[in-house]
């Protein structure tokens, strides 16, 4: 195939015929299918809002407890501006160097080894979600150890212990029933309507997590959260950091916006669609982290499902605490495809960078999404915590995939298309991204091998 002109890029990044679009060295493949005839908005919307709102809402109230709730909700809304911030790079810097994808971009900016190391961040972010999915779904259905303590799950309460209702039993039978079909789309607009029902089902979660906590204030059994960080020494103070990892993961959804704009009826809209989206989920992460702290202050686990395995104070707790674990077990279900969408495309993109795109060959796209999937599978039993998962991830990898790659690829502007504006947020961004992961992982590793009373923590 002979490579698109600039022009011709041009007029087909700016039709309104659908795109599936792959970039692969110098050579932009497009394909129409046939009874497509591309994604709408709510569709687009729904697919990004999916993206976002993952397993990160589940770890924000001990974030913002440890933060304290002012801090915590100032935070939330300084993270979802710089997020969009950061997206509108991507989006500016797509149409200007006639790039379908966000590897595509780097690659533009600073050549090959720029899109690989951008592909391998993603590669490391997404496959660090997907296993968090797995562990907070195995401990819905299974149950799990918190600082001792028990926390069984809905399927041994329900049915007793055997052997199909322990951790590997059920995450196996999961991936062969839900996500098997589900990672078996070629196309991100397929599973629009799974994504409709999975922001659906986290509503749910806000919904009845939001009606419990204004029941209990109104009987006067719970009284108000702290509304500042808990500051006993200089370690205490260090440690707030550790909590940033945990709300950049929250908001990563970049890996997928050029897939779903490349899908999109009218791509003109695609910054609408974001602003709707991160609007939607900051009032999810907002009211679950109000009303997840106000319910459960200083016992806030961090993941705070484990919350709800036992009584609530209010009428029928236990049919609430079923509701809402397996509302968002499935809600989690439902978002993993979105999220492995985008993992499949760029692990063939670093292992077949200039083969034809994985959908067009069937081998590749079954053999990958097999191996990948098998890979998921084991992390998933052997991963301690989704705080350890969040840690590595946020601080990492989805640091550089959030802002310190847009942040980059606008200050590099080999196009000559960023204001003033855009390069001082870039620098902003850059400083924010490098000193709390700096801090954060410094703290994580302190918190280890710091020795209290004897005792290595």
């Amino acid at each position: 195939m002979t490579a698109l002109t600039s022009s011709e890029r041009k007029y087909r990044r700016s039709s309104r015929a659908p795109l599936l679009a792959q970039k692969h060295g110098d050579q932009l493949f497009e394909a129409h299918e046939s009874g497509f005839d591309g994604a709408s908005i709510s569709g687009a919307v729904f697919n990004l809002s999916t993206t976002i709102v993952g397993a990160g809402i589940m770890a924000l109230p001990a974030t913002v407890n440890q933060l304290g709730l002012i801090p915590g909700m100032i935070t939330i809304i300084v993270v979802s501006m710089l997020t969009e911030a950061s997206i509108d790079m991507i989006l500016k810097f797509s149409r200007s160097s006639k790039s379908a994808t966000y590897s595509g971009i780097a690659g533009d900016a600073f050549g090959g080894a720029g899109r690989t190391l951008l592909q391998a961040c993603i590669v490391i972010n997404n496959l660090g979600m997907l296993v968090v999915y797995m562990i907070i779904i195995g401990d819905v259905l299974s149950g799990t150890w918190v600082d001792g303590v028990e926390h069984r799950g809905v399927m041994e309460e329900w049915f007793g212990e055997h052997w199909w209702t322990t951790r590997s039993a059920l995450l196996l039978f999961t991936t062969i029933f839900v996500f098997a079909p589900l990672i078996s789309f070629k196309r991100v607009d397929s599973l629009r309507y799974t994504s409709a029902l999975s922001v659906a089902l986290a509503v749910v979660f806000v919904a009845i997590t939001a009606g419990v906590a204004i029941v209990k204030v109104m009987e006067g059994k719970i009284g108000m959260p702290r509304l500042m960080p808990k500051l006993v020494n200089q370690a205490s103070f260090w440690k707030l950091f550790t909590t940033v990892p945990v709300l950049v993961t929250a908001y990563i959804c970049h890996h997928n916006i050029l897939p779903i704009e490349n899908e999109l009826k009218d791509p003109t809209q695609m910054k609408s669609i974001v602003r709707k989206s991160l609007t939607l989920c900051s009032t999810v992460y907002i009211a679950t982290s109000f009303f997840g702290v106000l319910l459960f202050g200083d016992h806030t686990l961090d993941d705070v499902l484990a919350n709800f395995d036992g009584d609530l104070g209010v009428a029928y707790s236990s049919l609430l605490d079923d509701i809402i674990r397996v509302s968002y077990g499935l809600h989690l279900m439902l978002v993993f495809p979105i999220v492995f969408f985008s993992l499949r495309l760029n692990v063939d993109g670093l292992l077949f960078p200039y083969a034809i795109p994985i959908a067009f060959d069937n081998r590749r796209f079954f053999s990958i999404t097999v191996a990948l999937m098998g890979f998921i599978f084991m992390a998933a039993n052997f991963v301690p915590s989704i705080w350890d998962a969040f840690q590595f991830t946020g601080a990492t990898a989805a640091v550089c995939v959030g802002y310190i790659f847009p942040a980059a690829i606008t200050l590099k502007d080999t196009h000559g298309i960023a204001t003033k504006n855009d390069k001082l947020i870039s620098w902003i961004m850059i400083f924010l991204a490098v000193s709390t992961s700096t801090v954060a992982v410094i703290s994580d590793i302190y918190s280890i091998f710091n020795v209290d009373d004897g005792v290595i923590t």
